[in-house]
């Protein structure tokens, strides 16, 4: 069985994209710091779809969880065909109140253990000549964020690396691909602290969207036609609309 790995994957649009997967018979592992919610998406999964569930506990908010992760996996011998990295999170607030431990954690989940679980299986499928990685950036990777400055530039990253690493990837028989959703309707925006938009789409429309093309290989994918209207406006413009919502939003 072809197995995908999906961090962030018991809500959201992790847990979707983990449907759409089960729905075509891959075998789904999923990462969460939550054994409740764990446990909760397995039965879930598990009752709607004819396919095995693995779950692992594991905060990627820790340096070493991605290595911990990848060890975990490889000891249980699970050959991981297609590697989603969604978990995320994001902060508010201007750059010197938000909590130095909060920002620190929020960049090793965001962006250290991103890279490193990338690394660790690209090698892998390297080897095999084959596989698949899905890195869940944002929206926010097209614009400086002011009042969520780190998140936006972890976005960036995100964004950045991706495509540099499809280049190399491309000549080895493995597609990376990027996909970038703009406003959710997940609990994204009540950890961070503020409203969910209005014009907020479905986690189920966006993981629909992502997964269709991700599966044709598509370089970078932004779900919604007004996030991507949006992105053809000047930065500066952008950037005021972002500092207006996240300040006083």
């Amino acid at each position: 069985m072809k197995y995908v790995l999906i961090t962030g994957g018991t809500s959201g649009i992790g847990f979707e994209l983990a449907k759409n997967f089960a729905r075509d018979g891959y075998g789904l592992v999923i990462v969460s710091a939550s054994s409740e919610r764990l446990k909760k998406a397995k039965k879930k999964l598990e009752d709607q779809f004819k396919t095995k569930v693995l779950i692992y506990q594991q905060n990627l908010g820790n340096i070493g969880a991605a290595i911990q992760l990848y060890s975990r996996i490889k000891e249980d011998k699970l050959n991981i065909s297609i590697l989603v990295n969604n978990a995320g999170v994001g902060l508010v607030g201007s750059t010197d109140k938000i909590d130095l431990q909060q920002d620190e954690s929020m960049m090793i989940l965001n962006i250290i253990n991103l890279v490193e679980l990338c690394k660790l299986y690209i090698s892998d499928m390297y080897r095999q000549g084959n596989g698949k990685i899905l890195n869940v950036s944002s929206t926010g990777a097209f614009q400086p964020g002011p009042y969520t400055s780190t998140y936006f530039a972890s976005k960036a990253f995100v964004l950045s690396y991706s495509r540099a690493v499809r280049y190399e990837a491309k000549k080895k028989g493995v597609q990376v691909c990027t996909l970038c959703p703009g406003a959710t309707k997940t609990n994204f925006f009540a950890r961070e602290g503020t409203k969910t938009p209005r014009s907020a789409m479905t986690a189920e429309e966006v993981a629909g969207y992502a997964y269709k093309r991700f599966m044709k290989n598509k370089d970078i994918t932004i779900p919604g036609f007004v996030n991507r209207i949006q992105k053809l406006l000047p930065v500066k413009l952008r950037m005021l609309v972002v500092a207006k919502i996240k300040k006083y939003g």
